[in-house]
């Protein structure tokens, strides 16, 4: 298959509901290998598409991450959102003494540990919401509290400091040109932040995450001060904001769709496998994230890419490509297990899948389990979208019971 010659603008800017991205889905059918412009950044990019062709670009050593350094490339956001050091800027193997001693971190008996905290602020959350009556905002009230408070618990953060490390985080998501000031300094101000917060830790260790990662050795190996820095950060980030928007996601989805509520109340068994399928199914973001650089001539998909060409992939398409998934725009419970791609692919896939995957069960177990008669409160089509940054998630989700 050959590129179309066509050079396609991806404002990436689709957010009706949780309805596919026409665009992306023209792209993955027609041209899967496609150069595209997008809103900021330097010159074109190239977008994949397919599952196959996102897998080669994310574990094929010729494209580099760490090579994105210090170009202005072709992205979603006016300021880049990722730190230069970040795990998320690194190639094997650079990437693999850290992604191992992180990984230390998410073992099977810390996630058990962390179930039971997150538990505890589930029932809280849902006690409070249960005093309200019988109606309730289940965005206000479990989504955008509860993965910031988990987070927060596992990491450890005084209380008082949350808001605001939230809204630092919220500015550095933020896609309008005039807000790149503000997202320079927020992520100026989260980076001091876990600088000092993490090297607390290393000098009297608790039990929390950021603890764990200052002491986790591989061998010899530690974490050095700007790494655990980093990554205390990235955690930050992304253990709490893609979840807080996924909840939304998944809630809108179960409450839109009774014949899955259903199915899971009378099968409470198919609870993580069915939400491993709606993570496949729903569209969670709005294009793409960080690309990679070809550091070599490569064909794929029949079509060169050259040395020194940006390439962006498509998780959102590669989980919709119907020569991996049969029936890949059905959401189905009982899917058998293909590995969706949302959490990442390679030595890029989130460390954290744990965590959120166990966050979500709790939440989703629980929710259905204390409120057998959870509806939406209005018409679908009035529930409001959230428009203005990279994730699709519903502002609110007027829920009763």
């Amino acid at each position: 298959m050959e590129t179309t010659g066509t050079v396609w603008s991806c404002p990436f800017d689709y957010a009706e509901a949780l309805e596919f991205d026409p665009q992306l889905r023209q792209m993955l059918e027609t041209d899967p290998v496609a150069r595209i412009r997008m809103p900021y950044g330097e010159g074109e990019a190239w977008l994949v598409t397919r599952y196959e062709d996102v897998r080669t670009v994310t574990t094929d050593r010729r494209f580099s991450r760490s090579a994105v350094r210090g170009r202005d490339f072709p992205r979603m956001t006016p300021e880049p959102i990722v730190q230069s050091e970040s795990i998320n800027l690194m190639d094997p193997p650079a990437s693999s003494r850290l992604r191992s001693l992180v990984a230390k971190s998410f073992a099977p008996r810390h996630v058990e540990r962390m179930r039971q905290r997150t538990q505890g602020v589930v029932d809280r959350m849902l006690d409070r919401m249960a005093d309200l009556g019988t109606t309730a905002d289940l965005v206000e009230h479990v989504a955008a509290p509860l993965p910031l408070v988990t987070i927060c618990e596992v990491l450890d953060i005084p209380e008082d400091d949350r808001p605001r490390l939230r809204a630092h985080a919220l500015t550095m998501m933020n896609v309008s040109a005039a807000n790149r000031d503000a997202a320079v300094r927020s992520k100026a101000e989260l980076r001091a932040y876990f600088a000092g917060l993490s090297a607390e830790r290393r000098r009297a260790p608790g039990e929390d995450l950021i603890s764990t990662l200052a002491t986790a050795r591989d061998g010899a190996e530690l974490l050095d001060d700007d790494e655990l820095a980093v990554m205390s950060m990235v955690l930050l980030i992304t253990g709490q904001d893609t979840t807080t928007y996924e909840i939304g996601n998944i809630a809108y989805t179960l409450l839109t769709r009774p014949e899955v509520r259903g199915a899971l109340r009378e099968r409470p068994g198919l609870l993580p496998g069915a939400i491993e399928e709606m993570l496949r199914f729903i569209p969670f973001r709005k294009g793409v994230g960080i690309p990679r650089i070809a550091t070599e001539d490569v064909e794929l998909g029949g079509v060169l890419i050259r040395a020194g060409d940006v390439v962006h992939v498509s998780y959102l398409t590669a989980n919709r490509d119907e020569r991996k998934f049969d029936r890949p725009d059905e959401l189905d419970v009982g899917r058998p297990t293909v590995p969706h791609m949302t959490f990442g692919w390679g030595a890029h896939h989130c460390l954290g899948a744990p965590l959120a995957a166990m966050e979500l069960e709790v939440v989703f177990g629980t929710l259905l389990d204390r409120f057998p008669g959870l509806r939406l409160a209005v018409d679908p089509s009035e529930v409001r979208w959230n428009t203005t940054s990279i994730w699709r998630h519903p502002l609110g989700l007027p829920v009763a019971w």
